[in-house]
């Protein structure tokens, strides 16, 4: 059992990743655009939003308070939010935002990475649950704020040429 979690809390987000690859090589060029617009665009605001909210909530990994050894080895640093679980959230809700179907799926593979990763001993659900809550947040606001402006925009810029 503790092999099966060390797997899916170090490897599942990377086939999240290759999933969600995937579905955008098979995608049709113009859904290409938006999901890689929505991809440049949400995927380092996330990152970035977590970095700062780690500034602002510090959460000693449980491993740490625990006096236990992990089953996977990790710095000591701050738990929240966990890494894993926001890549793995933030692709998934990229590719919610075109195909509510796979999206869903990947929003859950992207819960069995987080489940892993506190039953491994490196993170809260805390940690968990803030990546998924940021990763969906931010996806959220440039697919309904930001990318309509990019398609607003190359509409306009269509019709000039």
């Amino acid at each position: 059992m503790n092999t099966l979690i060390i797997l899916l809390a170090k490897y599942l987000y990377l086939v999240i990743i290759l999933i969600a690859g995937i579905y955008f090589f098979r995608a049709s060029i113009g859904r290409k655009k938006e999901i890689a617009w929505l991809g440049a665009i949400a995927l380092p605001l996330s990152y970035l939003a977590a970095k700062i909210s780690s500034l602002v909530y510090f959460d000693p990994r449980p491993f740490v308070v625990g006096h236990f050894t992990p089953l996977i080895t990790h710095v000591a640093d701050n738990g929240f939010p966990s890494d894993h679980t926001l890549i793995s959230a933030a692709v998934a809700s990229v590719v919610f935002a075109y195909n509510k179907t796979l999206g869903a799926v990947l929003i859950i593979l992207a819960l069995i990475v987080g489940v892993a990763r506190v039953l491994a001993g490196v993170h809260h659900i805390v940690d968990v649950l803030g990546s998924i809550v940021i990763a969906a947040i931010v996806t959220t606001f440039v697919y309904h704020f930001i990318i309509p402006k990019i398609k607003q925009h190359q509409v306009i810029e269509n019709q000039i040429l």
